[in-house]
């Protein structure tokens, strides 16, 4: 999700349907709470994505796996 954080009827309806996409049961008691987790978690994510990144910000490490064999 990018751009403008969505209205509150947005939000809603993406919880919505995503707990009824993977099957999650949503108690109408828990709605709240997760709504309200919901949006902190896109807020953050909009400023997270504001931050302009370029290529030379990326890190050089990478993870290379390795097998137990050629570790020891």
């Amino acid at each position: 999700m990018s751009g403008p954080l969505p209205d509150k009827a947005a939000q809603e309806r993406y919880v919505d349907a995503t707990a009824a996409l993977i099957g999650l049961p949503l108690a109408a008691d828990h709605r709240p709470g997760v709504l309200g987790f919901f949006a902190l978690a896109a807020s953050m994510a909009a400023a997270i994505e504001a931050v302009p990144l370029t290529p030379h910000d990326d890190s050089p490490m990478r993870f290379e796996p390795v097998s137990p064999r050629e570790a020891a």
